[in-house]
C-alpha cells in the first residue's frame, strides 16, 4: 500500500510500514528538527513534503486523491468542545488537529486511515471525545476499529500504552485488524522488574526492568534512570542474614536518618570503636545520635577558604550558606552527590559532599552508579535501529533527540499492525 505519513516526526510510523512492505509517497511534519532526522534516516527524494498542515489547502489534498491507499498519523490530542450547534465533524472537530487528519481523508479517500493516541483518549471528557472522532470517521465513510497495545509486549523494555485506531473505507473494507493478541501474533512478553511504575522524575529503575513511558523528556531532569552495577571483584560484596560483608568477610553497614531529606553514611566502620554502643544498624534502621567521637570514628573536613585554614574536627565548624564550596565533609563513606557534569567531580572516597536543601542533592555509592538514559538508548527504546539514530545524532542536538524519542510511536508496535493490511 502506498501512505501518506501526517504528524510524521522522526517517521516511526514510516519505519514500521516499510518493514511491512508499504511504500511512502509523502510527509507532513511541521517541527524543523524533526524534519532533519526525518530526512537523514529516510530517502524522501521524489516525495511530497509538507510543514504546516493547517497550510495545505483541500485542493492541494485532491491531488493525491488515486495515488494514496493509506493514511497514518498519530495527531497531537488536543480537547474537544461538545458545545456549538454540533453539525457534524467540521464543526466539532474544527479547531483540533484530527480536524486536519479528516480534512485530509475527506479529499484524498483513502482505503485505511491508522491512527494512534494516548490511553487517555478514550477516557477524556467521560468518552465524549472518542466518540466524537469515531463518529466522525463514520460520517466521513469510515468503519472504525482500535485497541489499545502496549509497547512492552512486542519486544522493547518499555511500559508504554497507546490506542491504535483504523479505519476502514465502506465498499473497499479490507480484513480486520485487531485484536491482536499473543496467540496470532509475534508478541513477547517482557518482564517487569517493578512494581508500580510511578511518574516520579528522581524514580531509579533496574536495568533487568522495564523504562516508563518515554516523554519529550525536555529538562528537569525527566530522562529515566537506571542503577547499573559498577563493582570491582576486590570489592564485592555477599549478604548473610540481612547484613552485607564484604569478600573477605568485614561487616558493612549503613546508618540512616530516615528523612527523605536526611543524609545516609555508608562504611566499613566498627561501631563499638565508635561510641555507638556496638549495635550495627541497616540501611531499614534509624541513625544513632551523632556524637563528637573523640576516638578513631569520623571527623568532619573543613576545605581551607580565605583566612580559614581548614583541617579535621571533632565538632562541626560553622555551616556556610554557600554549598558548593564544599566546606564542610564528613569522612566515613563514599558518598556521591547526583549534579550535573558541571559540578560532579565523581565518588568522593571517604568523604561527604556538602549537604544541600534539595533532597536530590546528596547519594550513596554502594556498589552502583545511577545515571539516565542516553539519547541512543532512548531510540532502541522504540524499537529504532542503531543505524538511524547515527544518521539522526549527525544533525541534532541530544536534546532534540531526547524529545525526539519521546514524541514517536514504537516501530515494532507500527509493524506488528502493518503486516496485516492488505
Amino acid at each position: 500500500m502506498k501512505f501518506l505519513d501526517l504528524f510524521a516526526g522522526i517517521g516511526g510510523f514510516r519505519l514500521g510500514l516499510e518493514q511491512a512492505g508499504h511504500e511512502c509517497v509523502g510527509f507532513c511534519e511541521i517541527d524543523k528538527f524533526a524534519r532533519q532526522s526525518y530526512k537523514a534516516i529516510h530517502n524522501t527524494e521524489g516525495e511530497r513534503e509538507y510543514h504546516d498542515i493547517t497550510t495545505v489547502s483541500n485542493e492541494e489534498w485532491r491531488t493525491l486523491r488515486g495515488t494514496v491507499d493509506l493514511i497514518c498519523g498519530g495527531f497531537p490530542c488536543q480537547a474537544f468542545s461538545i458545545a456549538g450547534k454540533r453539525k457534524g465533524f467540521l464543526d466539532e472537530t474544527r479547531g483540533t488537529l484530527f480536524f486536519e487528519i479528516a480534512r485530509a481523508a475527506e479529499q484524498i479517500k483513502p482505503r485505511t486511515l491508522f491512527l494512534e493516541n494516548v490511553r487517555g483518549l478514550l477516557s477524556h471528557d467521560k468518552g465524549r471525545t472518542f466518540r466524537t472522532i469515531i463518529s466522525t470517521l463514520d460520517e466521513l465513510g469510515y468503519d472504525a476499529e482500535w485497541q489499545i497495545l502496549n509497547s512492552k509486549n512486542f519486544g522493547v523494555p518499555q511500559n508504554r500504552e497507546r490506542v491504535f485506531i483504523i479505519g476502514h473505507l465502506r465498499g473497499e473494507r479490507g480484513r480486520e485488524v485487531f485484536p491482536i493478541t499473543r496467540e496470532n501474533s509475534g508478541a513477547i512478553d517482557v518482564v517487569n522488574k517493578e512494581s508500580g511504575m510511578p511518574r516520579e522524575t528522581n524514580r531509579v529503575y533496574s536495568s533487568e526492568g522495564l523504562s516508563p513511558t518515554l516523554n519529550t523528556m525536555q529538562g528537569g531532569g525527566r530522562e529515566p534512570k537506571i542503577a547499573i552495577p559498577v563493582l570491582t571483584p576486590d570489592r564485592a560484596e555477599k549478604r548473610q542474614n540481612g547484613r552485607r560483608f564484604k569478600e573477605d568477610g568485614d561487616p558493612m553497614f549503613t546508618i540512616t536518618a530516615q528523612d527523605r531529606h536526611g543524609v545516609i553514611l555508608s562504611g566499613n566502620i566498627n561501631p563499638s570503636e565508635n561510641g555507638m554502643n556496638g549495635n550495627v544498624y541497616d540501611s531499614d534502621g534509624l541513625a544513632p545520635t551523632l556524637t563528637t567521637n573523640k576516638g578513631e570514628g569520623p571527623k568532619i573536613v573543613q576545605k581551607p577558604r580565605g583566612y580559614n585554614k581548614g583541617g579535621e574536627h571533632e565538632v562541626a565548624p560553622t555551616l556556610s550558606s554557600n554549598s558548593w564550596h564544599e566546606n564542610n565533609l564528613l569522612k566515613v563513606g563514599g558518598i556521591y552527590k547526583n549534579v550535573s557534569k558541571t559540578h560532579q567531580r565523581g565518588v568522593l572516597p571517604g568523604l561527604s559532599r556538602t549537604l544541600k536543601s534539595q533532597n536530590h542533592d546528596a547519594g550513596i555509592f554502594d556498589g552502583i552508579r545511577i545515571r539516565k538514559l542516553t539519547p541512543r538508548e532512548c531510540w532502541r527504546l522504540q524499537g529504532f535501529p542503531d543505524w538511524a539514530f547515527d544518521k539522526a545524532q549527525e544533525v541534532n542536538s541530544n536534546s532534540q533527540l531526547y524529545k525526539q524519542a519521546g514524541n514517536s510511536v514504537t516501530v515494532p508496535v507500527i509493524y506488528e499492525i502493518a503486516r496485516r493490511f492488505e
